[in-house]
């Protein structure tokens, strides 16, 4: 097969409503292109998955996709809450949700117990906090050793249907290289069934092996791979572009209402095609300003054997 598609033939042969869909990316390379795409096919009934639901899914909640979020943090970042999923929550506009929420350590631990193939993951963060009394899917066991403490919290493994991760480079393969955050992306990829992966670049494969360090998301796992330049904006992207700090303030405005969010969702997610489209709305003045400052790191000699 040919892993080489678009983001909308991705997100249609990869997705079904009523699916488990995880989204990756923590602070930068966050999927929004695809989050997009997944809102203009009309998912619903999703169970929306991921440590940090921005505003990515403040947007996909309030066009209908999701049924239920299973989260360690909701906000808008450094702005306050994401109201979409507040009114979801509280008022059942435009539907009900469900939420399932853990601290980072928790969700990843969920994800790393689905990647390894284990019936749970013990951590020991949630010993003394009130998570356990909320959260159903958080038990405890006997701690096998003897020592304190006696019990010990686990979380059950998290094997999304599909999870949506970006990277910064991969080779027509799949096989992926991400610098800065990495996040909950490895994870994720490792643990779900089915991986779109969408990359700000596709690259031959010998840069690749040049540094093969960089690779943390191998082809193996890989289902599609989609080259979708400034598919995090208004997030960014580690040495390709900064974060649109305004964007996260004008979503605080537009998102005050259902019917302002809409509108904003009429625009510039179903009023394009593309995630071209919605590129050429952008001013092109916005991408001078997100452009990073150059930090190279030192090279290294790799040596041949």
């Amino acid at each position: 097969m040919d892993k080489i598609v678009n983001m909308e033939e991705a997100i249609l042969d990869a997705i079904e409503d009523s699916q488990t869909v995880y989204l990756g990316g923590f602070t930068h390379l966050i999927p929004f292109a695809a989050g997009h795409e997944i809102i203009r096919q009309g998912y619903q009934n999703l169970t929306l998955a991921r440590a940090t639901p921005d505003l990515i899914y403040d947007q996909m909640i309030a066009a209908g996709c999701a049924s239920k979020v299973v989260f360690s943090w909701a906000g808008n970042p450094g702005v306050g809450s994401l109201r979409a999923f507040r009114r979801a929550f509280e008022d059942n506009v435009p539907c009900r949700i469900s939420i399932e929420e853990y601290s980072h350590f928790g969700l990843v631990s969920r994800l790393e117990a689905g990647a390894r193939n284990l019936p749970f993951l013990p951590l020991r963060t949630f010993v003394g906090s009130d998570y356990p009394e909320y959260v159903d899917a958080i038990r405890t066991v006997d701690n096998p050793y003897g020592d304190e403490p006696d019990e010990i919290p686990v979380v059950p493994p998290l094997n999304p249907d599909v999870a949506i991760v970006r990277a910064q480079r991969a080779d027509e393969k799949g096989s992926a290289q991400l610098w800065g955050i990495a996040g909950d992306m490895v994870e994720a990829a490792f643990a779900a069934d089915i991986v779109v992966l969408s990359v700000e670049e596709i690259v031959d494969t010998e840069i690749i092996q040049s540094d093969p360090n960089r690779t943390l998301i191998p082809d193996t796992v890989v289902d599609y791979v989609v080259e979708e330049p400034y598919g995090s904006h208004p997030s960014y992207a580690q040495g390709y572009y900064d974060r649109d700090n305004q964007a996260y303030l004008d979503w605080n405005r537009q998102s005050e209402t259902h019917e302002s969010t809409l509108e904003w969702l009429d625009e510039w997610v179903n009023g394009v095609e593309n995630r071209t489209e919605y590129l050429e709305k952008l001013d092109t003045k916005r991408f001078v300003e997100l452009q990073p400052q150059s930090n190279y790191a030192t090279p290294i000699d790799m040596g041949g054997y």
